[in-house]
This record gives structure tokens, C-alpha cells and sequence, in this order.
């Protein structure tokens, strides 16, 4: 069993807990493709069997969140599930806000929070926080593609629609929106809409699901990657299959490569007219 599933994950559990639940239905390897954080929810595609060899492929894929920032307080965890800090703090106006968020979008400098899984000198950086070791995480860049301010509720929260590219931090985007405001912001909530191609209305949770019916939800491998495709047949097919590499008439990039009987085996690059297989699938 192999291919892929799109899971609505549900606010208040762990990435893991759903890749566990996947893996005792299929008995296979599994593994999700980006982590969400405990109090998130929505799309986390997961990977069953040789499909997790294509994670890579996916780690720059556009996301979609709708994020809720609660502006006027401060979390150690840069949201609202950790230990707060301050409180009372000046909340800014829509107006304000919609001024400013041009500023975060397009190629964008961003420091992770220091509770994140990011790695610190090989020690996951929550791991430190917890400890109560004094750093702070590299500053990296990430990709942001739009941000748009949906709506204000009474209590100084914010909604807010955000597109972006992968190894975007939402949290470290509302503390930097809030401190050009001159104020301090913690994310309250965090949904989100789409991954690549995955999206959340088609998704389906996890108490959904059972043995007799997780194969009706099983994506399969090859429709969800947007590369062409090339089948081999005769002696061309069994010296790519054994390694090596053929001629073939075709322009250069990466390729869905098919068996002679139209299953679907890997990946291939095709460079300078020579295909050589890339990820074996099969």
C-alpha cells in the first residue's frame, strides 16, 4: 500500500499521533509532510509507504492558514498555549495593521521562535527553551506571497488570511507585525487551508477511518505530482529499470517514469537527452 492521505488534523492533538493512527490501519511506514503544532488543525498530508521518499519534493509547495494573532499580549511560545508575559499591551487599529503588512510580503527575513523543532547546534530548539538555555535561532528567509487582514473581534483578535512558502513560521509573523506597531501580538489559532495540492475540503479526519474503508481515501502517488510523463518500453525500459541510463527524445527536467505495463515506477531527470532514474517508487 502506498500513495498518499489528506488529513483534516483535529486542534489539540500531535502531528505524530495522527501518523500513528495511519500507520496502525495500513501497516506501513508512514510520515506527514510538515509538521502542525498541537493546537493547529487542518491539512496534513501524510505519506504512506514509499511515498514518504517524496517528501522533497513538496517542502516548497505554497501553504494556506487562516491565523488568528491576539495583539496587546506576550507568550513565551509566541502563542497563546504557553506561559504569557505580559498582558494590557496597546492594540492597533485595522487601519494600522493593513499599513504595515506590505512589509512582510514577498522574500522576507525571519527569526523562529525559540520553542520550534528547529535545531540549535543539533538540540531542538523547544528542547533549550524548556531548559532554560539563553539563545536565539538564526534568522532565516522564507517566502510570503500574500497576506490579508479578514476581520477584528472584540477581544483584540485579528483573523487573518496568509499565503506563504514552506518553513514560514506563523507565530514569528505575528510577533514581527505587531512589533512594527510598536506592541506585542501571541497566535491564538491557526487552520490550515491547503498544502500543494492538498487541501482541506478534501480532507477527512482520523475518527473517520477504519481498516475496511482507508483505501477509499488513499491518493495515489503519481496524481499528485505536476510532472510529465514518460513510458519506457523494450531495452530502453530494462536498462533504466537496471540502473543505468537511456537517449531519449525529450526536454530537460523531471519526469513520471511508467512501466511497460503502465504502473507507475519513480521519478526520473532527464539532462542533456540522458534520463536516468531519480526516485525508484515501486
Amino acid at each position: 500500500m502506498t500513495g498518499f492521505i489528506n488529513i483534516n488534523k483535529a486542534e489539540g492533538v500531535s502531528s505524530a499521533r495522527e501518523v500513528a493512527i495511519i500507520k496502525r490501519l495500513t501497516h506501513c511506514p508512514c510520515g506527514h509532510m510538515g509538521t502542525l503544532d498541537p493546537m493547529a488543525s487542518g491539512v496534513l498530508p501524510i505519506g504512506i509507504g514509499n511515498a514518504c521518499r517524496l517528501f522533497d519534493y513538496f517542502l516548497d509547495k505554497h501553504k494556506v492558514y487562516a491565523a488568528k494573532f491576539k495583539f496587546g499580549v506576550d507568550y513565551d511560545t509566541l502563542d497563546t498555549t504557553g506561559s504569557c508575559l505580559s498582558d494590557g499591551g496597546r492594540i492597533p487599529s485595522t487601519s494600522e495593521i493593513e499599513q504595515v503588512l506590505p512589509q512582510f510580503t514577498g522574500k522576507i527575513m525571519q527569526i523562529p521562535p525559540r520553542y520550534s523543532a528547529k535545531s540549535i547546534n543539533g538540540v531542538r530548539g523547544y528542547k533549550l527553551a524548556r531548559a532554560g538555555v539563553d539563545f536565539e535561532p538564526a534568522a532565516k528567509q522564507v517566502d510570503i506571497y500574500s497576506i490579508r487582514l479578514i476581520s477584528q473581534d472584540d477581544n483584540g483578535e485579528f483573523s487573518f488570511e496568509i499565503e506563504c512558502g514552506g518553513g514560514t513560521y506563523i507565530r514569528s509573523l505575528g510577533r514581527d507585525i505587531a512589533a512594527k506597531l510598536g506592541t506585542v501580538a501571541a497566535m491564538s489559532s491557526l487552520v490550515r487551508l491547503s498544502s500543494g495540492i492538498f487541501s482541506v475540503e478534501n480532507s477527512v479526519k482520523t475518527e473517520q477511518l477504519n481498516q475496511d474503508n482507508i483505501g477509499d481515501y488513499i491518493i495515489p502517488t503519481q496524481s499528485v505530482l505536476p510532472f510529465p510523463e514518460l513510458y519506457l518500453k523494450g531495452a530502453d525500459a530494462k536498462k533504466l529499470f537496471n540502473g543505468l541510463s537511456v537517449r531519449v527524445d525529450a526536454e530537460d527536467g523531471l519526469y513520471k517514469i511508467y512501466n511497460e505495463d503502465g504502473s507507475f515506477y519513480g521519478l526520473g531527470t532527464i539532462q542533456s537527452g540522458s534520463l536516468k532514474v531519480r526516485t525508484k517508487l515501486c
